[in-house]
């Protein structure tokens, strides 16, 4: 694990795992929309509106997955004072609130026509909707103490109190008695969707965790290149300081 805490070793990793991520990303991306929206057929319940579904359900999934990331890395940091662990967890943060937030859009438009509704108080939904409020709360502790490392470290905190709510959202439907259906995908069983369906879910699920893993590498870029000038800055004023007191004493 500390061999990726050097910055230098992890950018060189990066650097080669980015074009592949991105390239992922735009073929997975293209492919599903393709089955998703052509070549899929429609239920025979829902009608066409079921193909909202190859959005909200890996938008979902990437809630629960970028989060349960997030918690990994927070703790990573709090223990081992991983130097780059901070950072992932910080860059991560707006990737998975972006992901909860088009989850919890999806999932009111989708629900209007089947529930009749907008919106229902129910376990699943509620506990969905905590979990973005944790991923705002998680992006401004980490701006709003003056110390970036005590920020941070609140944050960190708060990502791995917050993980509590990850068991609660998968098992909820199976826990209260809610308008979200049974699991469908993981079951003793076997998945209980039609081939025709599962395939192109599945690929826009590869194509949304390519797209996480692309923009977590720009965005752990740009957070370690700012680290940099900010420690180049404190550098340059410390010299500055140190040149102008011999002159103070002089004076």
């Amino acid at each position: 694990m500390y061999r990726f805490a050097n910055p230098k070793r992890f950018l060189r990793i990066a650097a080669v795992v980015l074009p592949w991520s991105a390239a992922l990303t735009v073929a997975f991306l293209g492919l599903g929309l393709y089955l998703a929206l052509l070549a899929s057929p429609a239920d025979y319940q829902q009608g066409e509106s079921v193909r909202i579904m190859y959005v909200h359900v890996p938008a979902a999934w990437m809630a629960l997955f970028v989060y349960s990331c997030l918690a990994a890395a927070s703790a990573v940091a709090l223990i081992w004072k991983h130097p780059v662990a901070d950072l992932a967890a910080k860059a991560s943060a707006p990737i998975g609130a972006c992901f909860t937030f088009i989850a919890l859009a999806t999932g009111s438009i989708w629900g209007k026509p089947m529930w009749g509704v907008w919106w229902v108080w129910d376990a699943r939904l509620t506990s969905v909707l905590i979990l973005f409020f944790f991923y705002m709360g998680h992006m401004a502790l980490t701006s709003a103490f003056e110390d970036a490392s005590r920020g941070e470290r609140a944050a960190a905190i708060l990502a791995l109190v917050g993980f509590i709510n990850i068991p609660v959202i998968k098992w909820s439907v199976d826990w209260w008695n809610t308008l979200h259906q049974p699991a469908s995908m993981i079951r003793m069983d076997g998945p209980a969707i039609h081939a025709s369906m599962l395939a192109p879910l599945l690929i826009m699920a590869a194509a949304f965790t390519a797209y996480y893993v692309t923009v977590l590498i720009l965005r752990l870029r740009g957070e370690i290149l700012a680290r940099k000038i900010g420690a180049l800055r404190m550098t340059r004023i410390q010299d500055r300081q140190e040149e102008r007191g011999p002159h103070m004493k002089e004076v």
